[in-house]
């Protein structure tokens, strides 16, 4: 048993790093400048020292600073980004099996290496792996679901010092690489309500959380003490109303769901509209979100299982897709976490089928590899557009064609490769799209004064 067990994780390890080798090519790009190349803070680890209790995310900025002054190079970032993917997956495949040991679950605990290869091949990932500064999604996941792991584990062998320490820790760590780690106590309360045999138990659930709890209230003072934290509520909230942003999410919603689906249509700038009123495709998108959470409520003692999964991708979503408005509607790393909920949901119900067709177990065996040879594939294609800045942004705007944003970083990326009049173009259609976006029309007059100089 042990023997399947780890050879299992070899496969893990070893799908993962085929599907993801060809991410190694990829260069800095999008906010990578902003927060790693031009950002002087990351380069030395002294100065993140003298920074520390002025940042937020410290973790995630350390990372970048322990990467950037180990002379790796591109390499050293790209293969930190891997390992932490790696490791999610088997973590992602420890707690699944956690889940599926369970007396009612045990006939489908095969389930759980497949929940684990969707997370680690699904090419909705690389965005979180194959983009640098996507780590902060996977690197804080990296904590949370250690933590996680430790409190299940702790929990089933009454050790105290997984509960009561190691979690905690853990839970701390995720919170310093990205704030959204918030949710882990209610996590926690999540896996106790569905891994708990009588609900009167969960008092005892609750004093086990105790240590969780109160760090969360300590964190959410410090967060609203915190200055950085006080400019950017400020900043988010001068965006968009609270309704503007709700009814907007419900589009956000709907285009990160789609994405699962739709794997040749990723996009690292989707150009998702903010709406201010009711609109047909917002009611549809709304009835349909809402009939999910109905579904959680409605599967929670027949299909815990289906419960379970819609409340994980819920509650993973809260904090960037809810009611905190925030520059983008969605970004397709959001899901990488959220995205375990749908897998485990998947995995569980190609297992009941394949066990209850069990003479056609080796069709089903066959479609399932097909399925990871697609996502795999997708995986490998997606990451070959990371190969240039020219290459990501003029797939960008083929998803994304009214969008300014994206025409600004072509632009970009064309005058870096001193491709001026390709640049002077795209600045120009920035322009036009948005007249009010000064940083193009400042990039405009660059290129246009070297341009001019040239001739």
């Amino acid at each position: 048993m042990v023997l399947r067990l780890w050879g299992k994780v070899l496969i893990l390890c070893l799908g993962v790093s085929v599907v993801y080798i060809n991410s190694f090519s990829g260069v800095f790009q999008f906010d990578d400048y902003k927060m790693i190349v031009n950002y002087a803070r990351a380069h030395s680890v002294a100065t993140w020292l003298y920074y520390f209790s002025h940042n937020i995310r410290p973790l995630l900025k350390l990372s970048y600073t322990l990467n950037w002054v180990s002379g790796a190079g591109l390499f050293g970032f790209h293969l930190f980004n891997l390992t932490i993917h790696i490791l999610n997956t088997i973590l992602i495949y420890f707690i699944s099996f956690k889940f599926l040991s369970r007396k009612e679950y045990l006939p489908f605990i095969n389930a759980s290496f497949l929940a684990a290869l969707l997370f680690g091949l699904h090419p909705i990932q690389t965005e979180a792996i194959t983009y640098i500064c996507g780590r902060s999604v996977s690197l804080m996941s990296l904590f949370y679901l250690g933590s996680m792991l430790a409190y299940i584990t702790g929990t089933e062998k009454d050790k105290g010092i997984s509960i009561y320490i190691l979690s905690p820790l853990l839970f701390i760590l995720a919170v310093f690489t990205r704030e959204t780690a918030i949710t882990l106590p209610l996590a926690l309360l999540l896996w106790d309500i569905f891994n708990t045999e009588e609900t009167s138990r969960l008092g005892k659930a609750f004093r086990r959380q105790a240590v969780h709890w109160m760090l969360l209230v300590i964190i959410l003072v410090a967060f609203l003490l915190h200055l950085k934290y006080e400019q950017l509520f400020e900043f988010s909230f001068e965006l968009r109303g609270i309704k503007e942003n709700l009814l907007s999410q419900f589009n956000g919603l709907g285009y990160l769901l789609s994405r699962l689906v739709a794997v040749n249509s990723l996009n690292i700038d989707p150009d998702i509209p903010v709406f201010s009123a009711w609109t047909p495709s917002i009611i549809i998108k709304a009835i349909l979100i809402s009939s999910l959470l109905i579904l959680s409520l409605i599967t929670y003692r027949t299909k815990k299982w289906i419960s379970f999964g819609i409340l994980w991708l819920f509650l993973q979503l809260l904090p960037t897709n809810s009611i905190v408005p925030r520059l983008d509607i969605a970004n397709e790393r959001h899901m990488y976490l959220p995205a375990w909920g749908i897998f485990l949901i998947v995995a569980i119900g190609v297992e009941k089928l394949r066990t209850g067709y069990y003479e056609q177990r080796r069709l089903f065996h066959a479609c399932i590899l097909a399925l990871l040879i697609v996502m795999g594939y997708f995986t490998w294609a997606r990451n070959n557009i990371y190969r240039s800045e020219v290459a990501l942004w003029e797939d960008t705007i083929l998803r994304s064609p009214n969008k300014a944003r994206c025409y600004n970083n072509l632009g970009f990326a064309y005058a870096l490769e001193g491709r001026y009049e390709k640049a002077k173009e795209a600045y120009m259609r920035a322009s036009d799209l948005d007249p009010d976006f000064r940083l193009a029309k400042n990039n405009l007059r660059k290129v246009e004064s070297i341009l001019e100089d040239d001739e």
